[in-house]
């Protein structure tokens, strides 16, 4: 196994981190190594993987389940962020469950999202109940950690002239913060034991509509900022000129229908729980958003 020493040397990880070089996965692997954990991060290229005492980088891709395999020997418990968005991300993550089951992993912790099943509107969040299917199906002890939509993501939606324009009707959505789930998964990754055969709905402290939302954006992005609801079809005219395929089309307009259908409604105390502080606001991610 090709590896690339992160940090000064520690202990034999037991644990393994997908994602590093990401947002999420990058926080959770620096939640670790702040608790002294050593660690294995799993990534397509160990070069690029963050630098952290007692972490090693190996190389694995999720499609390819002989380097999962040797990139997960010897690993008990392993945090699966999901792959990049693609038409083969479910037969993906399927081949990544199935190496890690063959490499002896006995603990997935794996990040889903609120609402995950087989008819949610959300398409995606269908691939991510496939995907727990495949995970139980498995043998392997898992935990999901189903993530509303996240917080950071929400400066996105305004346009240059300060409109959100979406198609999310009056719906809500509980935003949570990316720093809460790292939080959240450090927490259950410390203690995976005592989170077997658990699905937890990681939400922020309340459920807000896309209104609701613009004022605090207005607020915290000191400029007007509004919200304009679109039709279904204004959505899809809207985003056709980016000259995606339609299953990203379909993905881009059904996260926000389903806010529109109430499928992201809904406030969870699993970040209070597992963490032992309150959920962020979104008026504070924005802040930190914006440095």
């Amino acid at each position: 196994m090709s590896e690339v020493s992160t940090g000064s040397a520690g202990s034999v990880p037991t644990v393994a981190v997908t994602g590093s070089t990401g947002r999420l996965g990058g926080r959770v692997a620096r939640r670790l190594a702040e608790r002294g954990m050593s660690q294995r991060l799993v990534v397509r290229r160990p070069d690029r993987a963050p630098r952290l005492p007692g972490a090693v980088a190996v190389h694995g891709d999720y499609g390819d389940r002989a380097a999962v395999r040797e990139a997960l020997a010897g690993i008990r418990t392993v945090f699966m962020v999901s792959a990049s968005e693609s038409a083969e991300r479910l037969a993906q993550h399927q081949a990544f469950v199935d190496a890690a089951a063959e490499a002896g992993v006995r603990h997935l912790v794996y990040v889903s999202f609120y609402g995950a099943s087989p008819e949610a509107t959300f398409t995606l969040a269908r691939d991510h109940f496939h995907t727990e299917q495949h995970i139980r199906a498995s043998g392997l002890a898992y935990t999901f950690l189903r993530d509303n939509f996240y917080a950071e993501f929400v400066p996105d939606l305004v346009g240059e002239d300060g409109v959100i324009r979406r198609p999310a009707g009056q719906g809500r959505a509980a935003f949570v913060g990316q720093d809460d789930i790292a939080d959240a998964a450090a927490a259950v990754l410390s203690r995976p034991d005592d989170h077997a055969g658990i699905a937890y709905d990681l939400t922020g402290p309340e459920s807000l509509s896309l209104d609701e939302a613009a004022v605090i954006l207005s607020e915290e992005l000191g400029r007007a900022v509004t919200y304009q609801p679109e039709t279904v079809e204004e959505a899809y005219a809207s985003r056709a000129s980016y000259g995606v395929p339609p299953w990203q089309l379909d993905a881009w307009v059904s996260t926000y229908t389903a806010i529109a259908s109430g499928e992201l409604d809904g406030v969870s105390d699993a970040v209070p729980r597992l963490t032992g502080h309150g959920a962020t606001p979104l008026s504070d991610v924005v802040r930190t958003v914006r440095g």
